[in-house]
């Protein structure tokens, strides 16, 4: 049976995973980008960003000092019996992970900037539940730093527009430059409501990032036409990869919203049972 410790030990877990450990979908497509990039500067780049990948996994320490802020996905299962608060677990275990991975303290009041110094307060952590079949629980973390966020934009379009689409995810990343740290990664969300758009946007994140149609693909290659390249520096790669989620929406609109996230999509996930 899943208790309240098991939680709070689970999330400090995958935080420090998260924080330390890169997905091998990402390190693939960073160590492809490296081969397959012509300029000097850009290569330079991505060795960096491959060197610093690599010491953070070594030296068991973040990968970047914005650790950005603790974004959960759970899923519960039907059939899970669970007898406590386990959006608390997960705020305890951030608190936990705070001091011990350690994560840089981002979360603030969003008026008077007081910091509590635990990555904990009002909606934060940031918990998404969906309730899936099974006996299982599973939690996702994606840590998720401020310069890719700042960036990141929602437009509530047209039904008439949807050729638009790519234009506007095209003109997001051209605005964005090199603030959010590229090559970045694109998630989309097409469709839902004002705020459901956003969500999709976030979670297509979570996405393996080499498995993508054509397309999402037919937009990477727009975003990487435009030359900003590794760090806004130029090169061949501005984004390597643009992941599309979409929802339902009313027969009135089309909310796109576009998430940008740093070469460090960081994340992790746990099941227990």
């Amino acid at each position: 049976m899943v208790g309240y410790d098991d939680v709070v030990g689970a999330v400090v877990d995958i935080l420090k995973k998260a924080e330390t450990e890169l997905g091998d979908d990402v390190v693939r497509a960073l160590k492809q980008a490296h081969q397959n990039e012509t300029e000097e500067i850009a290569r330079r780049n991505l060795a960096a960003i491959l060197e610093n990948i690599d010491a953070a996994g070594k030296l068991k320490v973040p990968m970047c000092q914005d650790t950005g802020l603790p974004v959960f996905f759970v899923e519960i299962g039907r059939e899970l019996c669970l007898d406590f608060d386990v959006k608390g677990a997960i705020a305890e275990g951030v608190e936990v992970a705070t001091k011990e991975v350690p994560l840089r303290p981002n979360a603030v009041e969003p008026l008077t900037r007081k910091n509590p110094g635990n990555n904990v307060g009002d909606g934060m952590p940031q918990v998404n539940v969906d309730f899936v079949e099974g006996d299982f629980l599973k939690i996702t973390v994606l840590p998720k730093g401020a310069g890719s966020e700042n960036v990141s934009a929602l437009k509530m379009m047209l039904p008439g527009q949807v050729n638009e689409i790519p234009r506007f995810v095209v003109e997001v990343v051209k605005n964005a430059g090199g603030k959010p740290c590229p090559p970045v990664i694109v998630g989309v969300g097409i469709g839902s409501t004002f705020d459901g758009a956003a969500k999709l946007a976030k979670k297509a994140l979570l996405r393996n990032i080499t498995e993508m149609d054509r397309y999402e693909r037919r937009i990477l290659d727009a975003v990487n036409s435009l030359g900003i390249g590794p760090m806004g520096l130029g090169g061949k790669t501005t984004a390597l990869a643009v992941l599309v989620e979409k929802g339902y929406c009313h027969t009135a609109s089309l909310p796109v919203a576009v998430n940008i996230q740093c070469w460090a999509n960081r994340r992790a996930s746990i099941i227990l049972r």
